[in-house]
C-alpha cells in the first residue's frame, strides 16, 4: 500500500501501491481486483468476517489472471506516452506544456486555438499541470504549435516524465512595465516643459505599451476569442488617444501590464503545491547491472531493474526494497515528519527519500507510472470536475462581456444623439465603463480560490478530485463509514480458539487454514498467522470455493471442510451451549467463524481487529463541525455495537455491498451525505453518496470510485477537508463581493463623471489583485476543525 501509518507497514509486504493506476494501464492488481470481486464478495457474505473487506478471498486460484503489463492491448498508438486521465477520442494523443497563461481563463483561449483546426478531435488544456492534450487521427503537432504561438503563447512538447515548469525569467517578466514606466515618468517630464511635446510623448508611451497588447488582441480574434480583456484595453487606450486623453491611455497600459504581473503570480503560488510534487522525482537512477552501477535516464527504468538510492537521495521510482531494513522519509507524499522504518520486500513511493544508508532496491513501475505521476493525473483529473459555481461564473462571463460592450457603446451614441451631448464627455465615459466592466477579477475569484484550496490539501496529504468535489465537502452533514480498515486496523487477531473435546485448538486452526489458504482477506489471514505462530502445518485444501450466502469451503482428504459465520449454519447444527458461546465472543466485539468437518461442528475461531488510535478524535472534530457518523459493516450486530459504542455513534450491521448502497442512498434523503472506505465492495456505496472519500491504503476501484482520497490515511484528515471546502465556500463568497462590489462602485462613479479611465483600470487590477491576494491566503489558512 503506497500511503501507510507505520501501524499499517507490515500488510505492506503482500500489498502493491494503492493510488490509482492510469485508465490505460492494464494492471496486474487491478484485473486481480476486478477479476475476484463476486468471489470475494460471496466469501465474505458467508463469513460474518467483516463483509467490508472486498479484497477478500480469493480461494478459486483458477480464476486469476496473472496478465501484466505486456498483455494489455490499445487500439491506438502514442505520439508521446500519455499520462492524462482524458478518454481517448482517436488514434494518437499528442502531449505539450503550455508556459505564460496567468490564470484559468488563458486555457479556454488556448483551446479555442486549437478546435479551431479540423483534425483536432479533443482538445483540453490543464492549466495547474501547464498541458495542453490533443487528440487526432493523424499527426497534427506543428498545426498545434502554429495555433498555440498565434494566440500568442508559448508552447514546447513534454516527455513521459513530468518536470518542474522551467524558472520564470524575472528580467522577462518585469521588462516591460520597468521600460513602461520609465517613459511614463520621461513624458511627465517633457510635459512639465511643454504641454505639446508631453503630448507626444505619451502617446509614443502609449502605442509602445500597446503594440504587445493589440498585437495579442489581434491574434485572439483570429484564434476565436473576440473579447478577450486585451480587445478591451486596446479599445479603450486607442479611443483615449482620440479624444487627447494620452495620460490616462498611458496609465490604462501601464496597470493592465502590472495587472498581468499580478496574475502571473497567483497562478505560480496556486501552482506551486503541484510544481513541488514534479520536483520530488530525480531525473537520474543509479542501475546495477551485473554488478556494475550506471547512472542512467529515469525514462531508462523497467520493472525489474535493480537499482541503488544513496543516503538523502530520493527514489526516482516506485520500489521494492532488496536490503534487509531501512528508513525512508515519506513526508513530502504523507505529511508524516518521522522516518518510516521499512523491511526487506515492502513497497516505496517515488519520491521518498532514503534517510541513514545506501539500499538497493526493484523497480515495480513503468515510467510515468509512478506514485508521483498518480498523484498528478489525479489532480488534472480534478479540473475535469469543476464546481457548480465555477462553472455558472464561467458560463455568465462569456455573456456579460459582449453585454458590457454594447452596454458602453450605448452609452457613447444615445446622450450625444439624442440628448445634443458633447460627443467627447460620453466617449470618455463609455471607455470607462469598458474597462470597468472588464470580468478578469470576477472570472478569476472562482478558480483562484479552488486552485488554492486543492493545492493546500494536497500538502495537508488529501487529494480533492476538483472544484465539484471540494464544493459538496462543505456540505455534508452525515459521514457514513466503513469499518474494517476505516475505523479499525484492518489486521484483526485471533483471540479465542474453542474445538470441540474431540479434537485440540491446533486440529481446529489446521481445518480452517485449510480452506483460508491463499486468501488475502484480513480475517483469514489472522487464522493463517496464527496457525503459523503456533507452529500449525497448514495442508491446503483442494476445490476451495466460496458458496453464495453459506461460507467457503473446500476438500481436505476428501472431507468437505466449511469456515462459515455461525449464523448461516443449518438450525440445529449448534448446541443451545454453543450457541450462547456465539453470542458471549460476539458481545465482547469479536467476530466468530464456526468450523464444519462433513455435517460435524468442530469447534469456533474467533477474532478481534482493534479501533484506530485516530478514531476517536476523528469522530470528535466531526461532531464539533455539526457533521454526524454512522457505521455501516458486514460484521456482526455484536461486535459492530462494540466498536460503535466506543465511538459513540450510529451503526448498521451484517450488511452486504448491495445494503450498504441502500443505507446511503436513505441517508441521502435526509441528509448531505459523504462514504468513506477502502475497499471494492465500498466503492457501489461511495457512488451513492453525494461524496466519497476513500482512504490511502485502499484499493485501486476504491479509489477511483472516490471524490477524494485521504492519502496520509489518517481519519482525522476527514475533519480538515470539510474545514478546508467550508473556507474556500468563505473565500469564493468574498472574491465575488468585491470583484462585483468594486465594479458597482465604479460603475456608478463613471456614469457620473467621478472617475477617469486610469481609476477603472485601477480598480480592475486592484479587484483582480486582491481575489488573487485572498485566494492564495488558502494555502496558509489554519483550519477550525
Amino acid at each position: 500500500m503506497l500511503f501507510t501509518d507505520k501501524k499499517h507497514k507490515q500488510s505492506q509486504n503482500d500489498s502493491t501501491f494503492s493510488l490509482p493506476q492510469n485508465p490505460h494501464d492494464c494492471g496486474e492488481k487491478a484485473k486481480k481486483e476486478s477479476g475476484h470481486s463476486h468471489n470475494s464478495h460471496d466469501a465474505l457474505h458467508r463469513h460474518s468476517h467483516d463483509h467490508d473487506k472486498e479484497h477478500a478471498h480469493e480461494h478459486d486460484h483458477g480464476s486469476h489472471d496473472h496478465s501484466s503489463h505486456d498483455h494489455c492491448s490499445h487500439d491506438h498508438t502514442h505520439a508521446i506516452q500519455d499520462t492524462s486521465p482524458l478518454k481517448l477520442t482517436a488514434n494518437q494523443r499528442f502531449n505539450w506544456v503550455i508556459e505564460g497563461m496567468d490564470c484559468p481563463s488563458c486555457a479556454g483561449k488556448i483551446e479555442n486555438a486549437v478546435k479551431k483546426l479540423p483534425e483536432a478531435k479533443q482538445v483540453k488544456v490543464l492549466f495547474t499541470t501547464e498541458k495542453l492534450v490533443v487528440d487526432s487521427d493523424i499527426d497534427i503537432r506543428s498545426s498545434v504549435e502554429q495555433a498555440v504561438k498565434q494566440a500568442g503563447f508559448e508552447i514546447r512538447e513534454t516527455d513521459a516524465v513530468s518536470k518542474l515548469p522551467s524558472t520564470a525569467n524575472h528580467w522577462k517578466t518585469f521588462a516591460p512595465i520597468l521600460t513602461l514606466a520609465a517613459l511614463m515618468l520621461i513624458s511627465w517630464g517633457v510635459s512639465g516643459i511643454s504641454a505639446p511635446a508631453g503630448q507626444i510623448a505619451f502617446i509614443i508611451t502609449t502605442l509602445i505599451g500597446l503594440y504587445p497588447v493589440a498585437t495579442k488582441a489581434f491574434k485572439l480574434i483570429r484564434s476565436g476569442t473576440p473579447f478577450a480583456i486585451e480587445t478591451l484595453m486596446s479599445v479603450a487606450a486607442i479611443g483615449a488617444l482620440f479624444i487627447d486623453a494620452t495620460t490616462e491611455a498611458a496609465m490604462v497600459i501601464l496597470l493592465f501590464k502590472l495587472g498581468e504581473v499580478l496574475e502571473s503570480y497567483a497562478a505560480g503560488r496556486a501552482r506551486r503545491g503541484v510544481s513541488a510534487l514534479m520536483a520530488l522525482v530525480p531525473d537520474k537512477a543509479l542501475l546495477v547491472k551485473e554488478g556494475k552501477k550506471v547512472t542512467v535516464s529515469a525514462t531508462e527504468l523497467r520493472p525489474g531493474d535493480i537499482i541503488e538510492v544513496a543516503p538523502g537521495a530520493r527514489l526516482p521510482t516506485d520500489a521494492e526494497l532488496l536490503s534487509s531494513f531501512a528508513s525512508f522519509d515519506e513526508s513530502a507524499l504523507t505529511g508524516e515528519s518521522i522516518p518510516v522504518e521499512r523491511k526487506q520486500g515492502e513497497k516505496i513511493a517515488a519520491g521518498c527519500l532514503s534517510v541513514d544508508s545506501a539500499v538497493q532496491m526493484k523497480v515495480i513501475s513503468e515510467p510515468g507510472h509512478n506514485a508521483i505521476d498518480r498523484i498528478l493525473q489525479l489532480i488534472e483529473e480534478a479540473e475535469e470536475r469543476r464546481a457548480p459555481i465555477e462553472r455558472f461564473i464561467d458560463r455568465f462571463s462569456r455573456v456579460y462581456t459582449p453585454i458590457i460592450i454594447l452596454f458602453s457603446a450605448l452609452m457613447v451614441l444615445i446622450p450625444p444623439l439624442f440628448f445634443a451631448e458633447p460627443w467627447d464627455t460620453w466617449l470618455y465615459r463609455g471607455l470607462t465603463l469598458l474597462l470597468i466592466g472588464c470580468p478578469c477579477a470576477l472570472v478569476i475569484s472562482t478558480p483562484a480560490a479552488i486552485t488554492s484550496a486543492l493545492a493546500a490539501a494536497t500538502r495537508r496529504g488529501s487529494l480533492i478530485k476538483g472544484g465539484a468535489a471540494l464544493e459538496q465537502l462543505g456540505s455534508v452533514t452525515t459521514i457514513a463509514l466503513d469499518k474494517t480498515g476505516t475505523l479499525t486496523e484492518g489486521k484483526p487477531q485471533v483471540t479465542n480458539i474453542e474445538p470441540v473435546p474431540a479434537i485440540n485448538a491446533d486440529t481446529l486452526l489446521a481445518l480452517a487454514g485449510a480452506v483460508e489458504s491463499g486468501s488475502h482477506h484480513p480475517l483469514a489471514k489472522a487464522i493463517l498467522n496464527a496457525a503459523e505462530n503456533r507452529g500449525v502445518t497448514i495442508v491446503e485444501a483442494e476445490q476451495r470455493k466460496a458458496l453464495a450466502g453459506t461460507g467457503v469451503e473446500g476438500l481436505l482428504s476428501g472431507q468437505r471442510i466449511l469456515v462459515s459465520a455461525p449464523g448461516r449454519l443449518p438450525e440445529n447444527t449448534l448446541s443451545e451451549e454453543w450457541k450462547q458461546r456465539v453470542i458471549e465472543l460476539e458481545s465482547g466485539g469479536k467476530t466468530a467463524v464456526a468450523v464444519m468437518q462433513g455435517e460435524q461442528f468442530m469447534g469456533l475461531i474467533a477474532m478481534q481487529d482493534t479501533l484506530r488510535q485516530d478514531a476517536i478524535d476523528a469522530i470528535r472534530a466531526l461532531k464539533k463541525q455539526g457533521v454526524d457518523a454512522v457505521m455501516l459493516t458486514g460484521d456482526n450486530p455484536r461486535a459492530a455495537s462494540a466498536i460503535a459504542g466506543q465511538l459513540g455513534i450510529d451503526y448498521r450491521a451484517g450488511l452486504l455491498p448491495e445494503d450498504k448502497v441502500k443505507a446511503v442512498t436513505e441517508l441521502n434523503k435526509q441528509h448531505r451525505t459523504m462514504m468513506v472506505g477502502d475497499g471494492i465492495n465500498d466503492a457501489p456505496a461511495m457512488k451513492a453518496a453525494s461524496i466519497g472519500v476513500a482512504m490511502g491504503s485502499g484499493t485501486d476501484v476504491a479509489l477511483e470510485t472516490a471524490d477524494a482520497a485521504l492519502t496520509h490515511n489518517r481519519l482525522t484528515g476527514l475533519s480538515e477537508i470539510i474545514a478546508l471546502s467550508r473556507a474556500t465556500h468563505y473565500n469564493i463568497r468574498q472574491n465575488i463581493t468585491i470583484a462585483l462590489g468594486l465594479k458597482a462602485i465604479f460603475l456608478v462613479t463613471s456614469l457620473l463623471g467621478i472617475t477617469g479611465l486610469w481609476m477603472a483600470v485601477l480598480a480592475d487590477s486592484g479587484a483582480t489583485a486582491l481575489v488573487t491576494a485572498n485566494a492564495v491566503r488558502i494555502l496558509r489558512m489554519k483550519l477550525k476543525q
